[in-house]
């Protein structure tokens, strides 16, 4: 799963790096954070920085224990959306110069 949302991640944003940081991958876009991708016992999360403006697809997006993060959240395989994450990502990637918390 990981790899797969690897992936998608660099076709859809081709000038991510990803760099790791406290074990985990992370997206960077000039030298900011973007995206981490995180691995639970039965889940993998993507999760995004600048959340607080995301608008597309948020049905999908998860917060719990959280006040500020939001990801996508998936326990198989074949429960990964590549159009939902992807235009997830391209709407992250339309927010990237705004200030982390809105």
């Amino acid at each position: 799963m990981l790899l797969h949302l690897q992936t998608v991640v660099e076709q859809a944003i081709p000038e991510a790096e990803m760099k790791y940081k406290w074990r985990i991958p992370f997206f960077y876009l000039e030298g900011k954070p973007f995206c981490y991708l995180n691995r639970s016992k039965d889940y993998v999360d993507i999760g995004f920085f600048k959340a607080a403006y995301l608008t597309v697809h948020t049905e999908h997006m998860v917060t719990e224990g959280r006040k500020v993060m939001k990801s996508l959240r998936y326990r198989s395989l074949e429960a990964i959306d590549d159009q939902v994450l992807t235009d997830v990502l391209k709407d992250a990637y339309s927010v990237r110069d705004r200030k982390f918390y809105n």
